[in-house]
């Protein structure tokens, strides 16, 4: 169906399955997040948590928090000249958190009045007090300090208070760039999220918060009808916590004829042949090698085996804390929760901890030197306090410790960029753009992809390569990082629905990071190793 048949014929309703075709109206979602709701949650909250508050104390809890969450999300999909889809959804409610005698209990609904969190506190309550005498260890919980506040992500433009029809027009004229330029397909779209908060806990906390995130994309595909092959180009845009503005401004007219011309390029590209080859990597495609190989294995609760989900636990255990050279020493990985329209930043993390003043290295000069930590294991490895890691991703999630903005830090010469780390290399690759990966159930071993590989010869780029994968083990392949671009080549990547858990939650979670070179990294053929 024609973009402005699904758009304006439609009526605005939403279907069994959840996908809404819709008018051109200012939002979805513009009636379910009218000021009377958010106004009527924040009424019951101040309602009902002193309630729930007491009670979960008088009935023997040593700690106990009440959370009311509203999410909702829209998204549309485009490819070539139609709208695909067009997707809504809406979830809010409401869960108790205790802690009693040394044993979580938690208890979630969707109902949110008196009598329904009366029943949640009798089940947090009863199900942490079947655990005595089954847990190996007793929850350890760290002094918390307490905070009233309220706090909104900095944005201009509210994406949900924009029109279908400007979002169809921006993404089916994205599409058209492309075909014009050559392309055979190209998809294209973008989801937006909304999440409200409101949190109050025994310490005496009572916090409010509310942020928005934004991910567009697109893809474009060229053919070769004589041989019958084909390549593809994603978008280079990182998801993003921020408003509409993000979309509206992003240079993709520019950047859709460029992916086309390197689509081009890649397809009539020679493979690369398999050998150890010194690499410089993108931002764009080392958020995704950060993600895997640092910001997951430095998980607290992998590391200590109480996480496995999602390719396992971690090689990075305990004893290695402050001893283990995880990287060179120009090597810093900082972990933030404050970082400008990073995808984790928020003010306080859902255990109530405030993450600004608990930014923390992971790497340090090359030296492991924390985990992320939610609260209740800090003490599990001798600290006493956690680091604002915890997130649940909704109203019936019980907090994870999820992790925060984790960057590679730039390097000490600001005058660095790709083209100087590119100039000292003979023979390699310069690697844009993040693709598939593969990481082995310890977090060690792994295999990443991309989206261009342009060839490198006595310090410049001559051509490209296709069919290209680089793999290592994270610390040796980190070790062998010699450069670093300055702060001038700082970008920020991330993902937006990282997932973890049983059952599963997904969260969002920049990656900063600048160029990097690493010397001799073994690449393989993708279509060789394939068979093909």
């Amino acid at each position: 169906m024609k973009r402005r048949t699904f758009l304006q014929q439609s009526t605005a309703t939403i279907t069994a399955s959840g996908i809404l075709a819709a008018c051109p109206q200012p939002s979805l979602i513009a009636e379910s997040l009218a000021p009377s709701q958010p106004s009527s949650l924040a009424l019951q909250f101040a309602e009902l948590s002193d309630h729930v508050l007491s009670q979960a104390t008088g009935l023997g809890a040593s700690f106990a928090e009440f959370r009311i969450e509203q999410s909702a999300s829209e998204s549309i999909h485009t490819r070539e000249k139609a709208v695909q889809s067009v997707n809504f959804s809406e979830d809010s409610g409401c869960c108790v958190r205790v802690l009693v005698d040394g044993a979580w209990g938690f208890a979630a609904s969707h109902q949110i009045s008196k009598a329904e969190v009366q029943k949640l506190i009798i089940t947090a309550i009863a199900i942490a007090k079947q655990q005595k005498g089954k847990r190996l260890h007793a929850v350890d919980l760290e002094t918390l300090n307490a905070y009233q506040d309220t706090w909104q992500m900095p944005m201009q433009i509210d994406p949900f208070s924009i029109a279908l029809e400007e979002k169809a027009d921006r993404l089916l004229h994205i599409n058209d760039l492309a075909l014009n330029a050559g392309a055979k397909f190209c998809r294209s779209g973008l989801v937006q999220v909304r999440e409200q908060k409101w949190l109050a806990n025994s310490v005496g906390s009572r916090i409010e918060q509310s942020r928005v995130r934004l991910r567009p994309y697109f893809s474009v595909t060229v053919l070769d009808p004589k041989k019958g092959g084909f390549a593809s180009r994603d978008s280079l845009a990182a998801p993003q916590g921020t408003g509409y503005e993000y979309f509206k401004d992003y240079p993709f007219d520019q950047e859709i004829a460029l992916a086309v011309e390197q689509a081009k390029e890649k397809l009539a590209a020679p493979g690369v042949k398999g050998a150890p080859l010194d690499l410089v990597i993108h931002p764009s495609n080392l958020w995704l090698t950060i993600h895997e190989t640092i910001g997951h294995p430095t998980e607290l609760d992998r590391a200590l085996g109480y996480e496995a989900n999602f390719a396992g636990t971690s090689f990075v255990k305990p004893p290695l804390l402050d001893k283990l050279q995880y990287a060179s020493d120009i090597v810093t990985v900082r972990a933030d929760r404050t970082q400008a329209k990073g995808l984790s930043t928020i003010a306080y993390d859902d255990d109530g901890v405030k993450t600004s003043g608990k930014e923390f290295n992971i790497i340090d000069q090359g030296r492991f030197t924390n985990y992320q930590m939610a609260l209740g294991q800090a003490s599990l490895i001798g600290r006493e306090h956690s680091n604002g890691c915890a997130y649940a991703d909704s109203f019936s999630s019980f907090p994870l410790q999820r992790m925060p903005n984790i960057s590679l830090q730039p390097g000490a010469d600001e005058q660095i960029t790709a083209d100087s780390l590119i100039a000292d290399v003979e023979d390699g690759i310069y690697i844009v753009g993040s693709g598939s990966w593969s990481i082995d159930q310890q977090r060690y071993n792994f295999q990443f992809t991309g989206q261009t590989f342009h060839k490198i010869k006595n310090g410049k780029l001559a051509g490209m390569y296709k069919d290209v994968a680089y793999q290592g083990n994270s610390v040796e392949f980190w070790n062998a990082c010699d450069g670093l671009g300055g702060k001038g080549t700082y970008e920020l990547g991330g993902a937006f629905n990282c997932g973890k858990g049983r059952p599963t939650q997904s969260a969002p979670v920049s990656h900063g990071a600048v160029p990097a070179r690493f010397r001799q990294i073994q690449v393989l053929n993708t279509q060789a190793e394939a068979g093909a």
